[in-house]
């Protein structure tokens, strides 16, 4: 069992950054790949980032490849997303996934979510 809690959400306006953070708790993130998904109102959740176990290599969504770094820190047990130069098509709530490679990789484990708004 895994808990994953996110925090670094918030209101910004277009250009602007936030960095979003994955704390988790009970088993590691060591040996894991981990992710970042989004959901925005009325649309499926989507792959935006993962990161393998070493944190060697890394694979990001088209929308969002050259504006998003994903990192993670195993020693806190963290995971974390920078993002910068945000659009308002960025405007989701951003979860944390436990176990997944990649947009075809179905994590085994969720947070609970953290709202990112971007206005224009």
């Amino acid at each position: 069992q895994v808990e994953m809690v996110e925090s670094g959400g918030g209101s910004v306006q277009a250009g602007g950054s936030l960095r979003l953070s994955c704390a988790g708790s009970g088993r590691t993130f060591s040996n894991y790949d981990m992710g970042w998904f989004r959901q925005a109102p009325g649309k499926e959740r989507e792959f935006v980032a993962a990161i393998n176990w070493s944190g060697g290599n890394t694979i990001y969504a088209d929308s969002v490849k050259g504006r998003f770094t994903i990192s993670r820190d195993d020693a806190k047990n963290m995971v974390y997303l920078q993002m910068d130069s945000l659009k308002p098509e960025d405007t989701a709530v951003y979860y944390c996934a436990h176990n997944t490679a990649g947009p075809a990789t179905i994590p085994d484990y969720w947070g609970q979510g953290t709202q990112v708004t971007v206005s224009s």
